[in-house]
């Protein structure tokens, strides 16, 4: 791991790992019905400074994707084994945590498969394929980058339980009881 790999184009970079990533989560999007992609990008009941951090996150998602795209694989390598399979775990939770988000009954939280661990089994996956991404390119910067852009959002997902309390009311109330935000005690 190198705090500032060294930059550069290739064949086996991680641009690799953002193109699996990007035509996975496309293609998995892309088969939902409008209405389960429309509650999936809610924006109702968000407060202006929980937006300005969704903007400042994404922008240090964007700085991130860019270091990982121009990062050297760090291949035969135990990190690289190490960040591949937390990549690919990831993504496949991915996938999982929106099929069962698309299979939640019309005017019902969430609730079955990977919720029952997490109330936003979504983003625990997605900090495990990037985690898995720049422990692959064995750069910390990209590690750095990324925790800051998951603290901001943090606010976002604040947001999204607001939201949820306001469509699903005693029903999500219920749910926050139960099951953690994260996981097992976060």
């Amino acid at each position: 791991m190198t705090l500032f790999p060294k930059l550069s184009v290739g064949w086996l970079n991680g641009w690799i790992l953002l193109a699996v990533y990007g035509l996975v989560f496309g293609a998995v999007v892309r088969s939902l019905p409008k209405d389960v992609i429309a509650r999936l990008y809610d924006k109702s009941n968000w407060t202006p400074s929980q937006r300005v951090l969704t903007i400042v996150g994404k922008l240090l998602s964007s700085v991130l994707f860019v270091i990982l795209a121009f990062s050297p694989l760090q291949i035969g390598r135990p990190i690289f084994i190490i960040g591949s399979a937390l990549f690919v775990l990831g993504l496949l939770g991915l996938v999982i945590a929106l099929f069962n988000f698309s299979a939640a009954r019309p005017g019902r939280p969430a609730t079955t498969g990977l919720y029952r661990i997490s109330r936003n089994p979504q983003w625990v996956m997605l900090i495990i394929v990037f985690v898995g991404g720049s422990l692959a390119a064995g750069s910390w910067s990209a590690l750095l980058l990324f925790a800051m852009a998951a603290a901001c959002y943090h606010f976002r997902i604040l947001a999204e339980e607001r939201s949820c309390i306001a469509t699903y009311g005693d029903a999500y109330r219920a749910y926050l009881t139960r099951v953690p935000r994260y996981l097992l005690f976060f």
